[in-house]
């Protein structure tokens, strides 16, 4: 029964990691953060007449900073409240009896 249960357990640890790793916070974290990295260059390389298209207003850089500020947020989020995998309630067997 040892054998058994220290493969249970290994399993437990090995979902808990998983769970961790594929916490929704991370992935949408981390794609904002890319993505406004990705948008914030193209706001710091605009050219004079895409500026003129939107009426003078870096949009590029404004939508890829609050990108940015918004993926932080996620991860700092991630980082300070991290998720706790709830721990399994070890199974009782019934009792025999006159009941």
């Amino acid at each position: 029964m040892s054998d058994l249960h220290k493969h249970v357990s290994d399993l437990e640890a090995k979902s808990a990691t998983a769970a961790r790793l594929f916490d929704i916070r991370r992935i949408i974290g981390g794609l904002f953060v890319v993505y406004g990295i990705i948008v914030t260059i193209a706001g710091i390389t605009a050219s004079d007449a895409d500026l003129k298209k939107a009426e003078d207003i870096n949009i590029n850089l404004w939508t890829g900073l609050a990108m940015l500020a918004l993926g932080l947020f996620f991860l700092v989020w991630l980082w300070l409240r991290p998720m706790v995998v709830p721990a399994a309630e070890p199974e009782t067997e019934p009792k025999e009896g006159n009941e």
